[in-house]
């Protein structure tokens, strides 16, 4: 199965784990995809109005996707504009010898295959009207080719469909027309019965016919039947229409459009029709193009479909036909992701299995029948070793579902969906109702797919997830400040909830929150299915969107942060243990909430200009640097030095204002077992980094597991730190005494990861916006530090500590800073040296939703969305790569893949003239001729078989001896040629 896609990509998906993807030169939507039967060949038709020829190539014993040729169609000097050589639909002959294109001007044109060689029979439509009646004529064109179709039993005629309503059958051979068939409709699709006795068009108005194909009456005025199914009232178009025969039962008929305008026209349909079975499949996007998985054996006399795929504009959907009521079949592969769109996401690498274990336990018995045996598109071998490790990635979504997706392989597959909403009084349940009313309703309408871009409250949308994996803890905030904990049971579950309310502003005067309300709990007991169930709610107030996030399940703690400020929860004890309030006595606009920014619209200009002005005047002091590269070796080299507070070649860091608006924002949370107080007692602590560049460090009183219940938590502030040019805290991280970052809780106790370094001092990296910043710990003294401003407006994104495993040896491995610019460049530091180690493009700078869904794991590769359905999945380790790894084996005649890969060396040039380019490729012809005849004839020397060449004849094998003579003749002349005067003369092999 191939897919095209708006930004010029094709992907082609077999069985699970076979996957390719070919990426066009240029940026254009892909419009039309052709397989060529058998051969591993694809072509492809772009919105530029360029052809493609694909291959599946092997490389190392695996399949790839590569470019062979392209193809543009001319337009006729001074008869036909560009407009109307636009290619409007393509036609692969089933022998895939010729490739015929309708265009906009009416014209159609054939290609010779697998060379895409224009010929010299294209059909116009002056030849057509002079065998359309008189009557018919009236004057009028007759538009644009909308379809073509090969005769399902005479491969030489062709069904030609213009969009006036005209239809004819075309013989290629007489180049005569055979039928005409004169509909008056405008002209959508066409589609051939099995047989070739009829076939059937869709038309504009909501409606389809049946035309009878005789050889009797070359011109047929009326159809044996016309339908408008959703009539009599005005109907949309019908855009495409499939006919498929069975054996058992009537005819099905497949098509997409047709709804009533004025009741339904908003609606994305898709109708099924056999006998009395009717259903009209309704999605939440728009049908992009759908086919049929049928029997397509010549000998057989019936379709037999097995499977209906449908592409919508945000989902992929399979309908089982063979089973009754046409259920829906899983997808092992391209799984909606973003059913309901994604606001966070959250990594956990090297998942326990008894966790694993638990949360498929939990899908299963949400959706019993996921199973993906039945999935039709079984083709080529994944050749991928089963994953060392599971992964999971947690997205968290508008609608307050998180959802847990498989992320081992090279898909990702759902696991289990856990819903927040429950919890709430919200206004979610209004769908059942909906559906009731509806049963008798015409047309029969079946909800299909899932994607549903329509959240019923956003309050509801989770905004930071956090995961103990070894207790099955979960904490996910959301955008009304609820933070809710959630532990995993195997059971199902029928409890209150315990609601606690944190006020973050302690009753400071003189602010008054003007954003949404928070959402109300309900006040009974609430039904859980097994899985995660909710446990305590803490609601912040006021009740602003949640920033940070982190929890402690080993001391029973979350911490979180608002706009507003920070606090600190036992959920054990289900009380508060620390509130904090972060905002400047200015700021004004966290208060407000996202709902009223007027006032604050003069102040925020006002600053912006300040910071121009102050930029222009430090912009005159900077030396002058031809390049980016130099500017960071040199930067880096001085680095070293720390003789100088801003050297020469790096871009002064612009202070802030300390009344910048929205500075009390809480960006980042961390706990850690360190020293705090003095360099002999270590214990837990808790640190909070926020917009305006404070960091506050708080000490804990965490008592034993014993006396939990009976003593409670205490936090005293231990140190705080504002960091000069108030940039905005991105991470904070401590490391023990060797430089390594401490282990995840639990990891200790359970044997599962070796006990941090207690001996030597720890240090704390901080990392800002702009710069990173290791401080010695209990001290606080800055150890190292790097500006990474010297790029132009660089603003660090993501941050995270990944551990790198060396390629030759599984026993070392290194820890390395991640981290992700505002311009898509990701830099990897050493830690704490932070030394810079490699840097790369990864994310184009426009695409700011990319850089910002973008999540780093702890193995040292990363995630981020490529658009709002597909996440990219990149890797800086040499050692832990995820990548399909699949094979496809195919034969085909005349291999065009050889080519590419047999052309000298001097091919490789950037920039050559014409002659050059044609030189080097009749070179590259030659050779492939040479070594295929040799490999074919020389190897058996003796045989005194003919061989056949196409329709050129008989030659003997002393005839391809000296034929191959001539041709190293021509290769030694065409050589001295371009050796002599660089510029070839034509060679002319006959």
């Amino acid at each position: 199965m191939a897919i095209g896609t708006k930004s010029g990509a094709i992907k082609i998906y077999g069985a699970p784990g076979v996957e390719m993807t070919g990426l066009h030169k240029d940026i254009a939507a892909v419009t039309q995809i052709h397989f060529l039967y058998g051969q591993g060949r694809i072509l492809s038709l772009l919105d530029d109005n360029t052809i493609h020829l694909w291959e599946i190539v092997q490389r190392e014993n695996r399949s790839h996707l590569a470019e062979v040729h392209s193809f543009n169609l001319p337009g006729r000097p001074g008869i036909e504009s560009t407009g109307a050589t636009h290619v409007t639909v393509m036609l692969l002959k089933l022998s895939c010898d010729l490739l015929a294109l309708g265009t906009e001007g009416g014209g159609v044109h054939f290609l010779e295959l697998p060379t895409l060689t224009l010929l010299n029979k294209s059909l116009f439509q002056d030849e057509i009207m002079q065998s359309v009646p008189e009557e018919y004529k009236c004057g009028k064109s007759l538009g644009p080719v909308e379809s073509l179709q090969e005769h399902p039993q005479d491969p030489d005629k062709i069904l030609i469909g213009y969009s006036r309503g005209l239809v004819v059958l075309w013989d290629l051979n007489s180049r005569h027309v055979v039928n005409l068939f004169l509909g008056k409709q405008q002209l959508e699709s066409l589609v051939w019965e099995r047989s070739g006795n009829s076939f059937v068009s869709s038309h504009s108005d909501g409606g389809y016919m049946v035309w009878t194909v005789s050889s009797s009456n070359p011109c047929t005025l009326d159809p044996v039947s016309s339908t408008i199914p959703y009539g009599p009232f005005p109907c949309k178009a019908v855009n495409k229409i499939l006919w498929r025969t069975t054996e058992s039962r009537a005819p099905l008929v497949l098509f997409s459009g047709g709804m009533p305008r004025a009741s339904y026209g908003d609606r994305h349909c898709l109708t099924i029709l056999q006998d009395s079975s009717h259903v009209t499949l309704d999605f939440t996007s728009r049908v992009i193009d759908f086919f049929t998985i049928h029997c397509t054996d010549k000998d057989k006399e019936f379709d037999d479909p097995s499977a209906l795929v449908v592409l919508l504009e945000e989902e992929l959907v399979v309908i089982d036909l063979q089973m009754a009521g046409w259920p829906t079949v899983p997808a092992p592969y391209l799984a909606p992701l973003h059913s309901s769109a994604i606001t966070c996401s959250c990594h956990i690498s090297n998942v326990p299995p008894k966790l694993w274990e638990r949360v498929i336990c939990a899908g299963q018995q949400q959706c019993p029948l996921q199973n993906y045996e039945n999935w039709p598109v079984c083709g080529g071998k994944n050749l991928a070793p089963d994953p060392k490790q599971k992964e999971l990635l947690l997205t968290g979504h508008e609608d307050g579902t998180v959802r847990f997706w498989d992320a081992s392989g090279v898909s990702l597959r759902p696991l289990y969906k856990l819903s927040t909403a429950n919890i709430f009084q919200t206004d979610c349940d209004h769908n059942d109702s909906l559906t009731q009313a509806g049963e008798e309703e015409w047309p029969p309408f079946r909800k299909v797919g899932c994607f549903d871009p329509y959240s019923d409250d956003p309050r509801l949308g989770i905004q930071k997830i956090s995961i103990c994996k070894y207790s099955g803890k979960l904490v996910v905030a959301g955008t009304a400040g609820q933070v809710i904990v959630l532990v995993l049971s195997d059971e199902k579950s029928d409890h209150m909830i315990d609601v606690t309310t944190v006020d973050l502003l302690q009753d400071r005067e003189g602010f008054t929150w003007k954003g949404h309300d928070r959402l109300p709990p309900k006040s009974g007991s609430v039904v859980f299915a097994p899985g995660f169930q909710p446990v305590v709610l803490v609601q912040c107030m006021p009740p602003a969107a949640v920033t940070a996030v982190t929890l402690h399940a080993e001391w029973n703690l979350i911490a979180f942060g608002t706009s507003h400020g920070f606090g600190l929860f036992d959920y054990h004890r289900r009380s508060p243990v620390l509130a904090r309030c972060t905002l400047h006595p200015n700021d004004s606009l966290a208060m407000e909430g996202p709902l009223s920014r007027v006032k604050s619209l003069k102040k925020s200009l006002r600053q912006s200009f300040r910071r121009i002005r102050k930029s222009r005047v430090s912009g005159k002091k900077r030396a002058v640097v031809y390049s980016p590269t130099n500017k960071v070796k040199e930067a880096n080299a001085q680095l070293a030095e720390h003789d100088a507070e801003v050297t020469p070649v790096q871009r002064r860091i612009e202070p802030r204002s300390a009344d910048d608006s929205l500075s009390g924002v809480v960006r980042c949370l961390c706990f850690a077992d360190t020293f705090l107080r003095d360099g002999t007692h270590h214990g837990p602590t808790m640190w909070a980094g926020t917009n305006s560049g404070s960091v506050y460090a708080y000490a804990l009183d965490v008592p034993s597991q014993e006396k939990f219940s009976e003593q409670s938590v205490e936090a005293l502030l231990g140190k705080e730190i504002q960091l000069m040019h108030r940039a905005p805290v991105v991470s904070i991280a401590v490391l023990d005494g060797r430089g390594n970052p401490l282990p995840e809780p639990y990891e200790v106790s359970r044997d599962l990861a070796k006990a941090p370094d207690m001996q030597g001092s720890h240090s704390v990296l901080i990392a800002s916006e702009e710069q990173f910043k290791v401080f010695t710990l209990p001290k606080v003294s800055a150890k190292t530090k790097f500006k990474l401003t010297a790029h132009e407006g660089c603003r660090v994104r993501k941050v995270a500590l990944s551990n790198f495993t060396s390629v030759s040896s599984e026993e070392y491995s290194e820890n390395a800073l991640v981290c992700l610019t505002n311009l898509g460049d990701i830099h990897v530091f050493s830690v704490p040296a932070l030394r810079p180690q490699v840097h790369y493009d990864c994310i184009r700078k426009e695409d700011i939703s990319g850089i910002a869904s973008c999540v780093f794991t702890k193995t040292g590769q990363g995630f981020y969305l490529i658009s709002p359905s597909e996440y990219e999945r990149f890797s800086l380790s040499a050692r832990v790569i995820t990548e399909p790894l699949c094979r496809v084996d195919v034969e085909r005649p005349h291999d065009l893949s050889a080519h590419s890969t047999t052309l000298p060396p001097q091919a490789n040039g950037t920039h050559k003239t014409q002659a050059e380019s044609k030189a080097v490729e009749t070179e590259g012809l030659l050779y492939e001729m040479r070594s295929a005849l040799s490999s074919s004839v020389l190897d058996s020397p003796n045989s005194s078989a003919d061989i056949t060449l196409d329709t050129t004849g008989e030659l003997t094998v002393e005839d391809v001896k000296d034929f191959l003579m001539t041709v190293d003749e021509a290769e030694n002349n065409f050589r001295n040629i371009t050796e002599e005067d660089g510029r070839p003369s034509g060679i002319l092999i006959n």
